[in-house]
């Protein structure tokens, strides 16, 4: 890769890492389904300008509901109710152990020895995580942010079928596919006057949040990400990923003064590693492009 693509890749891994935090930032004001409402109502304005892509409006649901609408409503929920900013940025990175998972079930495509080994490293960071839920927060909560890689696993799948389309375009309506009934929820759960209070009432600091979370972290990163996609192989791109919920950790330790015991640090440094191990197998169709 290019010096300079390079820096992109790792600048998109950053900018991934610190949409956590400020996510969770937003989270002190807003609702989960009105901050992620908000951040896909943002990153939905380009569909003032470009026309909607050629695919199905069934296909553009079926992608927005899970890639988008339910991954990031799930991270929301679980962020909002206190499970640490540095953990949820490990754990929706297990989305790559599912999406293999799924590849096997939908299309037949079965791992290599490398990426099963990959798997079970990872599933075995996976139980050490678990093994500490109950103390700082919910079971409830860990559930739910579960759903996040679920969701994200099977958006990537689905996406395969949306090949040959501009990827802005794409991004951009998937975005205003998942606002809509993100918006429509967050006024049914919260209530018309809560809602309006929330948003007329944003601070500078909450505001500059959503803005980084819809303009720089969903539009610009997905598109900069996705143009390094179309220029090189995944298997060059997509091992930058790696880095987000580096990034992620030390960016809530820091702001946050987030702190693991040692077996959640373990579990969190053994779910990376068995990511990096199906990520850096030959075989990398079943491995998603998108990451946060």
């Amino acid at each position: 890769m290019k010096p300079a693509d390079v820096f992109i890749a790792v600048l998109v891994a950053v900018i991934w890492g610190l949409a956590f935090v400020a996510s969770r930032i937003a989270l002190d004001e807003l609702s989960p389904a009105l901050m992620t409402a908000l951040r896909f109502g943002i990153a939905a304005v380009p569909c003032l300008f470009v026309a909607k892509p050629k695919v199905s409006w069934s296909l553009l649901a079926a992608i927005s509901f899970t890639l988008f609408l339910g991954q990031f409503l799930a991270q929301a929920y679980g962020i909002a109710h206190g499970v640490p900013v540095g953990l949820t940025s490990v754990l929706v990175q297990s989305q790559a152990l599912f999406t293999i998972a799924f590849a096997v079930i939908a299309f037949g495509e079965w791992p290599t020895p490398v990426q099963m080994l990959g798997i079970a490293i990872a599933a075995i960071g996976l139980l050490m995580i678990c093994a500490t839920v109950g103390y700082d927060f919910s079971v409830g909560a860990f559930a739910v942010l579960m759903v996040s890689p679920i969701s994200f696993a099977i958006g990537n799948l689905l996406l395969r079928r949306a090949r040959g389309v501009p990827m802005f375009d794409l991004f951009a309506w998937l975005c205003l596919t998942a606002a809509i009934p993100l918006f429509a929820l967050a006024l049914a759960s919260d209530g018309p006057a809560p809602t309006l209070h929330a948003l007329t009432h944003m601070s500078l600091t909450g505001l500059a949040c959503m803005l980084a979370l819809g303009a720089i972290s969903t539009s610009i990163a997905y598109w900069l990400w996705g143009r390094l996609l179309r220029d090189y192989p995944a298997a060059q791109v997509v091992p930058f990923a790696l880095l987000v919920p580096f990034v992620g950790s030390a960016a809530s330790s820091v702001v946050f003064s987030e702190k693991f015991g040692a077996l959640r640090l373990a579990g969190m440094v053994t779910v990376v590693g068995g990511i990096a191990v199906m990520l850096l197998s030959k075989r990398s169709r079943a491995v998603p492009v998108i990451v946060e």
